[in-house]
């Protein structure tokens, strides 16, 4: 699964677009410091029933923001994404490729 194919699913099983599970993480102070990955996965776990896969792809945009490693870009297979940066503004308002 790519990147933004996890991303793509956090906001069907959550209803939240990645920003906004983003904004959510700022407000619980995830962002600001460095949080430990295992407090944020609880909390998207307890909260959103997101499993350690999904939550690692959050975790990501989280700590890093929505750039990405070139190394899958254009590659093929199941990883492969189409751009370095993720989209963060919802599946519905995302730019066709």
């Amino acid at each position: 699964m790519s990147f933004q194919a996890y991303l793509d699913t956090i906001e069907d099983k959550t209803g939240l677009t990645p920003r906004q599970l983003l904004e959510l993480a700022r407000q619980k102070g995830f962002a600001d410091a460095p949080a430990q990955a295992g407090e944020i996965l609880d909390w998207l776990k307890t909260d959103y029933g997101l499993g350690r896969g999904h939550g690692m792809a959050l975790v990501h945009v989280i700590r890093q923001g929505p750039g990405i490693s070139s190394k899958h870009v254009g590659a093929t297979g199941a990883h492969s994404d189409e751009s370095d940066t993720l989209w963060l503004d919802g599946k519905a308002s995302k730019p066709s490729s």
